[in-house]
C-alpha cells in the first residue's frame, strides 16, 4: 500500500484456523475454537499488522470464541491488548442451518457439487434451515439473551448475513470512522465478506467468487464518506489469492 495515500483506518481479519476448518465442517454459529495452526496465523495477522505500524483506536469482534481469540493475540502482538474491544453477536459467521456440523466434502458427494456450492456461495439461497427446537438453535443460547427473538437465524444466505451485519456497520462501524477512528475488525468469512460486499459495492453476482483466507488481514484506507481510496492484504495479493482458493476448494466432493 502506498505511503502518499494515507495509513490504513479499517483492517479486517477473519479468525484463524479453527478445529472445524481443519474437520471441513460446516461450522456457522457452533462455537468451535482455533487449532494451533490458526493460532499460528492470528500471531502472523498481529505480526504484519505490526511491521505496516498500523495503529487503532478501537476493535470489534463477534461472540463466538474463535474470532475472539484471534483477536486476543492480534491485540498481544500489537501490544495493544488495553485497546477498547466490543463484542456483538451481529459479527458472527453466517448461520449455516441444519448443515452445521456436516464434513462438506461428504455433503458433496451425498448432494452433489452444484447444490453444496449453491448453499455455501449462492447470495440469496440459505442452506435447509435447523429445527427451532434443535439444541444448537440460538435461542437457547444465553449470549444472545438480548437479542430480539425474531432475530436470530435457524439459517441464512450471504443476503441475509448482510441484512445482519449492514445495521451494525451503520451504528457502530460507520460513525466511528467518519469521527477518525482507525478499526480493527476481527470476524469470519462470511461476515467480512458482507463488510467487504458493502465496502466495495460488489454486484450479487460478483459476490459468490469471494473468499476471504484466515488470518490474512485486509486493510482499507477509506475517505471521510467512507469510500474505498485503497485497499490491500499485507500479506500481499499472491498469498492471499493462493489461501482464497483453498477456501473455494473445501465444498468439493472427494473423487
Amino acid at each position: 500500500m502506498s505511503d502518499d495515500i494515507g495509513r490504513p483506518n479499517l483492517v479486517l481479519v477473519r479468525h484463524g484456523q479453527s478445529q472445524w476448518n481443519l474437520e471441513n465442517r460446516f461450522t456457522g454459529w457452533i462455537d468451535v475454537d482455533l487449532t494451533e495452526q490458526g493460532v499460528a496465523e492470528a500471531h502472523s495477522a498481529g505480526g504484519q499488522i505490526r511491521e505496516a505500524g498500523i495503529e487503532f483506536d478501537a476493535a470489534w469482534t463477534s461472540v463466538l470464541q474463535r474470532a475472539i481469540h484471534t483477536l486476543w493475540i492480534i491485540l498481544d502482538e500489537i501490544e495493544a491488548p488495553w485497546l477498547t474491544v466490543a463484542r456483538d453477536w451481529r459479527l458472527n459467521e453466517r448461520h449455516y442451518g441444519a448443515l452445521q456440523g456436516l464434513n462438506k466434502a461428504e455433503t458433496a458427494a451425498q448432494h452433489g457439487d452444484e447444490q453444496v456450492h449453491i448453499w455455501r456461495r449462492s447470495y440469496d439461497i440459505p442452506p435447509p434451515p435447523l429445527d427451532i427446537d434443535h439444541p444448537d438453535h440460538p435461542r437457547f443460547d444465553r449470549r444472545y439473551r438480548y437479542a430480539p427473538g425474531d432475530a436470530l437465524p435457524a439459517a441464512e444466505s450471504l443476503k441475509l448475513t448482510l441484512e445482519r451485519v449492514l445495521p451494525w456497520w451503520e451504528s457502530a462501524a460507520a460513525p466511528a470512522l467518519r469521527d477518525g477512528q482507525r478499526l480493527l475488525v476481527a470476524a469470519h468469512g462470511n461476515s467480512i465478506r458482507a463488510i467487504v460486499k458493502h465496502l466495495e459495492s460488489i454486484s450479487d453476482e460478483e459476490i459468490t467468487g469471494l473468499n476471504i483466507p484466515t488470518g490474512m488481514p485486509l486493510a482499507y484506507t477509506l475517505d471521510q464518506g467512507l469510500q474505498v481510496v485503497e485497499r490491500g492484504y499485507l500479506a500481499g495479493e499472491r498469498a492471499a489469492a493462493e489461501a482464497a482458493a483453498a477456501v473455494a476448494a473445501q465444498g468439493r466432493a472427494t473423487r
